[in-house]
């Protein structure tokens, strides 16, 4: 049986403030969810995560299949094991990795064939495959394969996408039951406890996400996501969709939005009704030289900065801010010393997670619409001039 547990403890408004228990560790929510591509956050250690207090870390399917091998790790013992983190992971099902291919991939019924971005070699992933290949992985949460379409897509192809993810989930489901009380010689499970969440696709159609919802729902997961967004559309339609869907999905169980976003995106979110969060943003724009402060992104090539003695963000409590000033960063980025990704990453992460300690807190103490106000009136999506 699943060890896999949600508790609500607090409400404010739409905001939920609570408490997921996993094989790994208790995870309080809302909850941003660093991505750990294959199997690392890029550009910094498991330490330096312990030290932002990251509670759950995220892995790609995908890549991890490819490389090194689900069936490797499943021999050394889990992804936990493998790459020595004893905390919640979450893995997605290589699914978002795989339609992105584009000209490399074709969907069928049965699954989606790509070729590998590595080699070229065929592959096949069905909703079974992701299944099998997670239980190897031993994540503690794992996603179940979904078609994920462009925003910007016609509504029938949308649709079809949509009534394909419910079939799919089912499937997924079925496999991830077997495992469960059967087993299968052929699959390594090496976490028991794990847990499934269902997606709820539909684009930017509300009567497409109700449908989703209801028959993603029926089936029965663990929790639920909502997928398909923050994949070029504005804000504001990510906001509609959310505020539209999240409500309609149960209460007693966690509710992730895949892939948002920025951090005004992450109030907005938790405003509708969200707990989890994960994106690549904060790491990837601390790499390309763009730290995120509570006024905005500072871009650190810029030469404004390269005798500025000030830290990045002021009122920032980070190692970075707290040690390292905007010339020294500005410095290391232009000679391309990768300290320079490494200090920006964690300032960026600190960041995102003590943005989401402050939501959690506020929602506790009643004052979640002040806090969101505030923010809205100091962060500003434009870079710093």
């Amino acid at each position: 049986m699943s060890s896999f547990q949600f508790t609500l403890l607090a409400t404010d408004g739409g905001a939920r403030r609570g408490e997921l228990r996993t094989p790994h560790g208790v995870i309080q929510t809302p909850a941003f969810m660093p991505v750990g591509t294959r199997g690392a956050v890029k550009a910094i250690t498991h330490r330096d995560l312990i030290d932002l207090d990251a509670q759950i870390i995220l892995g790609n399917t995908y890549h991890l299949y490819l490389k090194p091998g689900d069936d490797l790790i499943a021999r050394m013992g889990g992804l936990h094991a493998f790459i020595g983190w004893n905390r919640p992971i979450l893995t997605d099902s290589g699914g978002y990795q795989v339609f992105s291919l584009a000209s490399m991939r074709k969907i069928r019924e049965d699954g989606a064939e790509f070729r590998s971005h590595l080699d070229g070699s065929l592959h096949l992933l069905t909703p079974e495959k992701a299944t099998d290949i997670q239980a190897r992985l031993g994540s503690d949460i794992a996603m179940v394969l979904d078609e994920c379409v462009a925003s910007t897509s016609e509504k029938e192809p949308v649709r079809e996408a949509m009534l394909r993810s419910a079939r799919w989930a089912a499937r997924a489901r079925a496999r991830w039951c077997q495992l469960r009380d059967h087993g299968d010689p052929a699959v390594r499970v090496t976490n028991p406890g794990q847990a499934q969440f269902g997606i709820i696709q539909g684009g930017v159609h509300p009567d497409l996400r109700t449908e989703s919802v209801q028959r993603t729902t029926e089936i029965g997961f663990e929790a639920y996501a909502i997928g398909g967004l923050s994949v070029g559309e504005p804000p504001e339609v990510t906001y509609e969709v959310v505020g539209h869907t999240a409500p309609q999905l149960p209460e007693d169980r966690p509710r992730y939005l895949m892939g948002a976003g920025m951090p005004d995106d992450l109030f907005e979110c938790v405003a509708r009704g969200i707990d989890m969060f994960d994106c690549v943003l904060p790491t990837r724009n601390a790499r390309n030289g763009q730290l995120l402060t509570s006024t905005g992104p500072l871009v650190i090539k810029n030469a404004r900065y390269a005798e500025d003695p000030l830290p990045p963000d002021p009122g920032c409590g980070c190692y970075t801010c707290r040690h390292f000033s905007r010339a020294y960063l500005r410095h290391l980025y232009i000679a391309g010393e990768m300290t320079g990704a490494t200090l920006a990453t964690i300032h960026n992460l600190y960041f995102y997670l003590d943005t989401m300690r402050r939501i959690r807190e506020a929602i506790v103490f009643g004052s979640f619409e002040r806090l969101r106000q505030e923010f809205h009136q100091t962060f500003s999506r434009r870079p710093q001039q």
